[in-house]
């Protein structure tokens, strides 16, 4: 038996995969007899998640340790908790699964909309300077630049969540 470390992680993040991954260790059970820990439900999970990004495992972990690394980030900047019953937090999850695929794969949005950025950056402000916090972690730990557009998606979606605590 082995630790799964990004178990509460996958819980979180992947719930109809980690569901999915739970099936099929209680379907062993039943068919084989053999009792398997929770953590493989979450190595199962893992493996769906490969497959729905069309990635490698080393890539689904990256992209859950990322995703929980900008939520600890948005947290710790607003000395928060997120709700996690919400649908805020549901979108915004779902964001960081997407943002954190093109992260891996290089591929960034980009847009030539300026307006809509300064409109973001000063209505914002507060929203996007935490993203620009995590536009700083991303570029140090990964040496991925965000473009503008991602910046503005980000912000919009953070937005959301901490206008919901408000």
């Amino acid at each position: 038996h082995f630790k799964n470390a990004l178990l509460w992680e996958i819980k979180k993040f992947y719930d109809q995969e980690y569901q999915v991954g739970l099936r099929a260790i209680h379907m062993i059970q039943e068919s084989l007899g053999v009792s398997l820990p929770e953590d493989e439900a979450g190595s199962i999970a893992l493996h769906i998640v490969n497959a729905e990004f069309d990635t490698s495992m080393d890539k689904a972990v990256d992209i859950t340790k990322l995703i929980h690394d900008v939520l600890n980030i948005v947290k710790y900047y607003y000395n928060i908790n997120i709700n996690e019953e919400t649908i805020h937090y549901e979108r915004f999850i779902t964001h960081l699964k997407f943002f954190a695929q093109r992260v891996f794969k290089g591929q960034m949005l980009s847009s030539e909309d300026s307006a809509f950025l300064n409109m973001v950056k000063q209505q914002y402000e507060k929203d996007y300077q935490c993203t620009n916090k995590i536009a700083e972690f991303i570029e140090k730990e990964y040496h991925y630049v965000l473009t503008d557009e991602e910046k503005v998606y980000l912000t919009v979606h953070i937005r959301r969540i901490t206008s919901s605590m408000e």
